[in-house]
């Protein structure tokens, strides 16, 4: 492989590199870039508002929330399904008007048909169908024709077509996790115990730290490059070493004695970090205009 000067011209490889630079100015094809540290949230922010959670809670999935703030989303969910049910009721109660409506008329209909043919004595049967007899006429006009119902004039207001209201869907009654989308209830939620890293000669605030969080057993610092569990009976944060070095030889809570399942371990789902290993999907992507020939 040949190498290229920045105004090379005459070489006859085209390189990965140069590929990628005319990609990206020709402004054609997909481009990608791997996020970067600062650009995903840290392992104790809250899903919805990406700020450090005061009264943090987990999901079955491990998606960390604050309290606060999922709780506002469900209940805002809520609202937003009885509204949409009440317009529901509402189109299925007019619809059951119009169809009302449409029986009576054609109830009526016939009630008026038979009392007329019971008037008259001598039907005119053949008067009407002399009468809806197109005309043999040469003429170009539709109306003439007999073909009013097939060719409607469009400048004619009695002709043109209606605009149909939208129909509303019954809406779904379940809620749904904004970052799983799996069903979510509030009675689901766990809440979560973080242990504070205690150092008297740090004098900064919580926030302003950049280790805040260890391990509860271990004492291991905590961030996004370390992946975490929740146990499910206390909520106390551990890390996976732990996990799988110390509480799944027994089973046992290590700090309560409590009796653990499989389903008490809650791995807790982290944001990202710059290393390539930490976390899957870190990868943006842009869609462009391709040029096919």
């Amino acid at each position: 492989m040949t190498r290229h000067a920045r105004n090379c011209t005459a070489g006859a490889v085209y390189t990965y590199h140069e590929k990628k630079k005319d990609a990206a100015n020709s402004g054609f094809g997909t481009t990608s870039r791997r996020i970067g540290k600062d650009s995903v949230k840290s392992f104790d922010c809250c899903s919805l508002t990406l700020q450090p959670c005061r009264n943090p809670v987990i999901t079955k999935d491990g998606y960390l929330f604050d309290k606060e703030a999922i709780l506002t989303y469900i209940i805002s969910k809520k609202n937003e399904y009885s509204r949409k049910m009440k317009e529901y009721e509402k189109q299925v109660k007019q619809d059951e008007e119009e169809e009302t409506a449409k029986a009576n008329a054609e109830e009526q209909k016939k009630l008026d048909r038979f009392i007329s043919t019971e008037k008259n004595i001598v039907s005119n049967k053949a008067v009407i169908l002399n009468a809806e007899k197109p005309s043999a006429s040469g003429a170009i006009s539709n109306v003439s024709l007999g073909k009013r119902k097939e060719l409607p004039s469009f400048w004619v207001p009695s002709q043109t077509p209606a605009a149909k209201i939208s129909r509303i869907e019954k809406p779904d009654s379940k809620i749904y996790c904004p970052v799983s989308n799996k069903p979510l209830k509030a009675k689901d939620l766990i809440e979560v115990k973080f242990t504070l890293v205690k150092d008297p000669a740090d004098k900064k605030s919580l926030i302003a730290k950049e280790n805040r969080y260890m391990c509860a057993v271990t004492h291991d610092i905590l961030n996004n490059s370390v992946p975490c569990a929740v146990l499910k009976p206390t909520g106390d944060v551990v890390t996976i070493e732990c996990v799988e070095k110390i509480i799944k030889k027994d089973m046992i809570h290590p700090l309560s004695n409590e009796k653990l399942s499989e389903s008490d371990i809650i791995p807790l789902q982290r944001g990202g970090t710059g290393f390539a290993t930490t976390n899957e999907k870190l990868e943006a992507k842009e869609q462009k205009p391709c040029l096919q020939v």
